[in-house]
């Protein structure tokens, strides 16, 4: 059988001519840049820089006169100059769950710290290291897969593989299954000066493995800098290569400091009869961006993708996903839910694209929006473009309100306003909690619910 695949809808997939526009096209990008390959690299790691480097200079940043950008104004951004920052492990705190405490790698403002790693409690077969910590062999073999992901052209994709030093690297081998869940953690520290780090992580599951990740941004401190709220900068590029009938159960969680910029990208491609599922946690940050595209690459795929916005504040927080279904078969199946409270801004938009040769696809969309004031604000587009006849797709929004009679009837059951508030809060954001594989990290975000701010209207 000959399939047909049509041209990838992953944003900037495609290769275009760098003779048709000048250099340096944006000064402020073009700062950035200088500033995140100001550390030299050699060998291939310098030949992938520099050719990043060169469709950067060919850019410039998104404004919202873009479409994939019209409700996310990044002018704010462009107010601050950044500048690299190694940080401080003295004063460094982050939760460590039970079930990854020896199967762990920290970044610290893009920059590995062995001394808070542990990776002593996994299998044969399993490979999690930095890059740099490689052999020689086993970076070659990362090298066909780092920076080879779709959507490689995109702005601040660029720029993160322009800067690219080091990364997260997980390897699993063929018909490996781990049990033990790896958790990636990024921690941003902030300087006397706005501060930007880039980190980046490599997932490859080979034919046939499983495994458990949890990658997690955070900007925890010690209790003497708690009420310190600095300014920075986190781009950041995870690419996932899951092999014919390999498992990926992927969880990232979002929750960087009040006056943090964060813009992220997951790209998954996904082998014949292989299984991925995301859950896509959004907590933090002033302003916070999630590219999240999957690319099919055979037939019979099965992708999950849930997602959990809770925002309060001014804070704003857009999601674009991209799902290209390329091959007969495939099934997806999203739900995206948002938690709106004060004067803050949720985004979504989510696209599945299946082409003709996409035959018998199976693909559900849905984005559910509570808002718990009357400022809150939330744009979403959830849409569908099929040129396939023979499928089975829906999609669908929706966005409301906390019921008044909902309320009134905990009321009546003994419970006052607040409580009640915070009970069916509770249970919207539990939908999607209770899916994530670790018991102690659906805890953790539990008691984030339970504590939100903004539970009264209008607060």
């Amino acid at each position: 059988m000959s399939i047909q695949v049509s041209p990838s809808p992953i944003p900037n997939s495609n290769a275009v001519s760098l003779t048709s526009t000048l250099l340096d096209r944006d000064d402020y990008l073009t700062g950035l840049l200088n500033q995140v390959t100001a550390t030299k690299t050699e060998g291939w790691l310098r030949e992938l820089g520099q050719s990043a480097a060169n469709w950067v200079r060919h850019s410039i940043i998104p404004t919202t006169r873009e479409e994939e950008w019209r409700f996310t104004d990044l002018s704010s951004l462009r107010k601050v100059q950044f500048n690299l920052e190694t940080g401080n492990l003295a004063s460094l705190e982050f939760d460590i769950l039970p079930e990854a405490a020896n199967s762990r790698l920290i970044f610290v403002n893009g920059v590995f710290a062995q001394e808070l790693s542990a990776v002593t409690d996994l299998p044969s077969g399993i490979m999690v290291s930095n890059l740099a910590g490689l052999s020689v062999v086993e970076q070659e073999g990362v090298r066909q897969y780092l920076a080879q992901a779709e959507g490689a052209q995109e702005v601040f994709t660029a720029l993160n593989t322009a800067g690219i030093t080091d990364a997260a690297v997980v390897w699993v081998k063929k018909n490996v299954v781990v049990e033990t869940p790896i958790h990636l953690v990024f921690i941003s520290v902030e300087g006397e000066i706005p501060t930007i780090s880039q980190p980046r992580c490599l997932v490859v599951a080979e034919s046939g493995s499983q495994v458990s990740l949890v990658e997690e941004y955070t900007n925890r401190r010690g209790a003497e800098s708690a009420e310190k709220e600095g300014v920075y900068f986190t781009n950041a590029v995870t690419e996932i290569w899951v092999g014919d009938n390999a498992e990926v159960n992927h969880t990232r969680v979002e929750q960087e400091g009040a006056e943090a910029f964060h813009i992220g990208k997951t790209a998954i491609a996904q082998a014949r009869d292989s299984r991925y599922t995301c859950h896509a946690i959004t907590l933090g940050g002033k302003l916070s961006r999630h590219n999240l595209e999957v690319l099919q690459t055979g037939e019979q795929t099965e992708t999950t993708l849930n997602g959990l916005t809770m925002i309060y504040g001014k804070q704003l927080s857009d999601t674009h996903s991209a799902i290209a279904l390329n091959y007969p078969h495939g099934t997806s199946d999203q739900l995206h839910k948002c938690i709106v409270g004060d004067r803050a801004h949720a985004v979504f938009n989510g696209k599945v694209f299946v082409p003709k040769p996409a035959q018998l696809t199976n693909a559900t969309q849905l984005n559910r929006n509570l808002l718990l004031s009357s400022k809150a604000r939330v744009d979403t587009k959830p849409q569908l473009e099929i040129t396939a006849d023979n499928v089975k797709c829906a999609h669908g929004a929706t966005v409301s309100q906390l019921e008044d009679d909902e309320i009134f009837y905990l009321q009546s059951r003994g419970i006052d306003e607040n409580d009640a508030r915070k009970l069916l809060v509770n249970a919207f954001a539990a939908e999607v909690i209770n899916k994530i594989p670790i018991p102690s990290l659906r805890e953790i975000l539990l008691n984030i619910v339970n504590n939100l701010k903004s539970i009264s209207p209008d607060s």
